[in-house]
């Protein structure tokens, strides 16, 4: 079957989505460097807006500096990663609050943690099936109706 050519909205969505994972995977700063608040909302992609809200949540606890400004580290750049792919896939924040919360105490809660993830992974790869399914209705329609279709 063919795949529809993108339209230059769909471009657009797609490549703002790769855009702010590439800035993810080469914004992580180096260990001993910190970040300001607007600076960890550029490099992740994660607005300022929600890393407040992930603090107020208890997803983070971010140290301030000594204006008492938020002053986040290499780890909550990757913890701040990692919650928005989980989110990406569609996990509820009150799941996320839980995977935090077995990670702090320590690490007899990793086989919690695996089975968490396990189950969250299962429902995604299910979801990702579907998507694919009705994907191809779309394409399929698109193709009947004559639309623009690339190789």
């Amino acid at each position: 079957m063919t795949t529809t050519a993108e339209t230059p909205a769909t471009r657009t969505a797609v490549d703002e989505a790769r855009d702010r994972l590439q800035r993810q995977e080469a914004g992580a700063p180096d260990a001993d460097q910190r970040l300001d608040i607007a600076e960890m909302a550029a490099r992740t992609g994660v607005t300022a807006h929600t890393l407040r809200y992930y603090e107020r949540i208890g997803l983070l606890a971010v140290e301030r500096d000594a204006s008492g400004h938020r002053s986040y580290t290499a780890a909550d750049f990757g913890r701040v990663v990692f919650l928005s792919r989980l989110r990406m896939t569609g996990m509820p924040v009150r799941e996320l609050q839980r995977y935090i919360e077995l990670a702090a105490r320590g690490e007899h809660t990793v086989p919690e943690r695996l089975a968490l993830l396990e189950a969250h992974r299962d429902a995604v790869r299910a979801q990702l099936t579907e998507l694919t399914f009705a994907l191809r209705t779309i394409e399929m329609k698109i193709d009947v109706y004559g639309g623009g279709l690339a190789p």
